[in-house]
């Protein structure tokens, strides 16, 4: 059995679906058997060019609509890749329907699962109920990537002899990211400087991190006092045309930092921040990733000072494109961890993050 290929669906194919593609193709242990798009433009399309790969892959796309019941019974492993940020019931749905089909289920789109032991407990009697029935298996890691925000910043604590807090930075130029509604409208970008948008609205930004923090502090060994949240925004100083997504106007929203603080006896110590900018111009006092494109940055605050900053590139370049594909490769590299373990719900701090062992090695960029 241990020889054997794990049969692994893929749905959806966006930002992340894209890459998860590419990733569960090029990762021994494990053979992509379907792929389930939402997009019926997108159905009986080869996965190799949805996926943005020159060689198709020769398993062709299956719209939703269709017999996702088929789909699973032939999954022991599924990369769900469809978005939860505005149908978030709906994803639920999705996971524990096919968690109760049996399969191993890898998941950035369920927030309240990326630390299992404070989701909302009818939501996690759902999953439970789920992995009794049908002998499934749950883990949710962030994209932004989870990996930044949990055993990252908590190997690097155990280097030094002091903590004072722990810092974990997304900082991006979003003006390539190729979700235009989301840059506009979840993150506000281009809108009225009075405008809120959904991801920093008061308990949103809780919501979606408050469980990397408390899965943090667990590990650390502590309890957190409160959760409190911190935003600002700053204007365009002119006009600003991107290659994607067309013309973001002087005078509107063109960039947002916000903070999310885990507190310990009522002083921020674990704080996940995002700063987001739709050009290099915005907000300049704000941090910056070293070349003013993308990077996620880890700071320890302690004895040593301890700064890691992480760059990843995918899709011609694309920032945003390398840290969704990072996420991506938290979640595809686990399937083969957890199809050794007993079905159950897991977090950050049980799945390790493994070698590529057995990876194919690419001769590309390289001289023969």
């Amino acid at each position: 059995m241990a020889d054997e290929l794990i049969p692994t669906l893929v749905w959806g194919t966006g930002n992340i679906g894209r890459a998860a593609i590419r990733a569960v193709a090029a990762r021994p242990g494990l053979a992509l058997c379907a792929v389930l798009v939402h997009d019926p433009a997108k159905a009986g399309r080869d996965a190799g060019e949805l996926a943005g790969l020159e060689h198709a892959l020769g398993v062709a796309a299956t719209s939703v609509t269709s017999d996702i019941e088929a789909a699973l019974r032939g999954a022991r492993a599924v990369v769900y890749a469809a978005s939860g940020d505005v149908r978030p019931e709906e994803a639920l749905d999705d996971v524990v329907r096919a968690v109760r089909a049996g399969a191993i289920v890898v998941t950035p789109a369920l927030y309240a699962f990326y630390d299992p032991r404070s989701a909302p407990p009818d939501q996690r009697e759902r999953v439970l109920a789920a992995v009794a029935e049908g002998g499934g298996s749950l883990f949710a890691s962030g994209v932004d990537p989870g990996w930044a925000n949990d055993v990252l910043p908590l190997m690097l604590t155990g280097l030094g002899t002091r903590i004072e807090a722990v810092r974990c930075q997304e900082i991006f130029d979003y003006s390539t990211y190729d979700q235009e509604d989301s840059v506009r409208y979840l993150v506000g970008m281009g809108q009225p400087m009075e405008y809120e948008p959904l991801m920093t609205a008061p308990g949103v930004p809780t919501m979606v991190w408050g469980g990397q923090l408390r899965l943090m502090a667990r590990a650390l060994g502590a309890e957190l006092s409160g959760i409190s949240e911190h935003v600002e925004r700053a204007p365009l100083a002119e006009d600003v045309e991107t290659a994607t997504m067309g013309k973001f106007a002087a005078d509107t929203q063109g960039g947002v930092r916000f903070e999310v603080r885990g507190e310990i006896g009522g002083v921020p110590r674990i704080v996940i921040e995002h700063v987001t900018r739709i050009h290099g111009s915005v907000a300049p006092q704000w941090p910056q990733a070293p070349d003013g494109v993308g990077a996620h940055r880890v700071v320890i605050e302690g004895r040593p000072r301890i700064e890691v900053t992480v760059e990843a590139a995918d899709e011609g370049g694309n920032r945003s494109a390398g840290g969704n594909a990072t996420a991506v490769g938290r979640l595809v590299g686990a399937i083969g961890w957890l199809a050794g373990r007993e079905p159950g719900l897991y977090d950050a701090l049980d799945v390790p993050i493994t070698p590529a062992a057995g990876v194919r090695w690419s001769t590309e960029g390289t001289e023969q």
